[in-house]
């Protein structure tokens, strides 16, 4: 049986890139890519954003914070009549996720968590215990339509996807995204085992994502952001 998104939030990837399109160095550590400019702007994009979408290998290898860091854009937020920071969305397969996280810590902001049977009991009750929203499917991994579907109820008009590349793939392959922005850093790290932005199973040339690229912004220190709209985005059938 197909299903369809009914409705879903205008989404946004986000990513930082070498110019040979890796996301980190081959020991997978989180190197830094983005300059203290692109920062600023990822930070912007947060503040005008209704929600924080990051997968399972983020969540928990890289453990982030996903808060609005300006004091000035989170005043903005609560003069809008916006919570003080966006929500934080994690699709996870198994939501391991630390007590002592930094995504369940640092705050404030509402959390919801997509997972599957896989995650035990206990903690699936130990996360609602702190007034986490959790939606838990029978599927051996999380449908991204339900989880487009469930945010848009939720009210979360604007998201902005932090990756990483399996769920960037999967995203774009499911026709679920709308704009692409890169920063591209004047960095080569090379390795065959590096991640990259999209990674996942791949696509056939034939199904390609076609994009249409709509702005180019040069930073003094040699890096830049390149804005993609993506073609073909509308409600499918999977």
């Amino acid at each position: 049986m197909s299903s369809k998104v009914i409705g879903r939030p205008y989404t946004i990837l986000n990513v930082a890139m070498t110019a040979d399109g890796k996301t980190d160095t081959f020991a997978r550590q989180g190197a830094m890519i983005s300059s203290n400019l692109d920062m600023e702007r990822v930070d912007r994009f947060r503040a005008s954003s209704d929600a924080i979408l990051v997968g399972g290998l983020t969540l928990l290898g890289d453990d982030p914070r996903l808060l609005v860091k300006s004091a000035a854009l989170r005043r903005e937020r609560l003069e809008r009549g916006m919570d003080e920071n966006p929500i934080k969305v994690a699709v996870v397969t198994r939501a391991d996720i630390r007590p002592d996280s930094r995504f369940l810590t640092y705050g404030p902001a509402k959390i919801m968590v997509f997972t599957t049977t896989q995650t035990s009991l206990s903690q699936i009750d130990a996360l609602r215990e702190r007034g986490i929203w959790v939606h838990i499917t029978e599927a051996s991994r999380v449908n991204l339509l339900s989880v487009m579907e469930a945010l848009h109820q939720a009210g979360v008009k604007q998201l902005l996807v932090e990756g990483g590349g399996t769920l960037n793939e999967a995203l774009l392959r499911l026709d679920l995204v709308d704009e692409i922005n890169v920063y591209i850093a004047p960095l080569i790290f090379g390795g065959a085992n590096a991640p990259t932005f999209a990674s996942g199973p791949g696509l056939e040339r034939e199904a390609a994502k076609p994009l249409k690229l709509t702005n180019v912004q040069q930073y003094d220190d040699g890096g830049i952001v390149l804005r993609y709209v993506v073609f073909k985005t509308a409600n499918i059938e999977a």
